[in-house]
């Protein structure tokens, strides 16, 4: 049963950088997309990222396009999202999900998600 853990949140300045890892077990991550998504208190859910299973796709939200960057390394069985230039308004739990193969749009399309890790940027 694929599991799914975040990791690498943390409080950074207004125009810092941090890197977030998703990190999968049971079972390898090569036959799944993964998506980054965030939410903030009182908003919805938002997706920020995605990443097909080759790796081969990536798609952004514009909010973040141009300060973000998705990768993976299916060896180590692991999703990265860098995060540079960071806003205030990136602020929020960051989730990672997978679903089979290809990205789509809407939390809804993904079946396992991690439990989340907290980026709060602020000066």
């Amino acid at each position: 049963q694929l599991q799914l853990v975040e990791s690498g949140g943390g409080l950074v300045q207004p125009g810092g950088s941090l890197s977030l890892s998703c990190a999968a077990s049971g079972v390898t991550l090569d036959s799944y997309a993964i998506g980054w998504f965030r939410q903030a208190p009182g908003k919805e859910r938002e997706g920020v990222s995605c990443i097909s299973s080759s790796g081969g796709r990536t798609q952004y939200a514009d909010s973040v396009k141009g300060r973000f960057t998705i990768s993976r390394d299916n060896a180590k069985n692991t999703v990265y999202l860098q995060m540079n230039s960071l806003k205030p308004e990136d602020t929020a739990v960051y989730y990672c999900a997978a679903r089979g193969y290809y990205c789509l749009v809407g939390a809804s399309r993904f079946d396992t998600w991690g439990q989340g890790t907290q980026v709060t940027v602020s000066s």
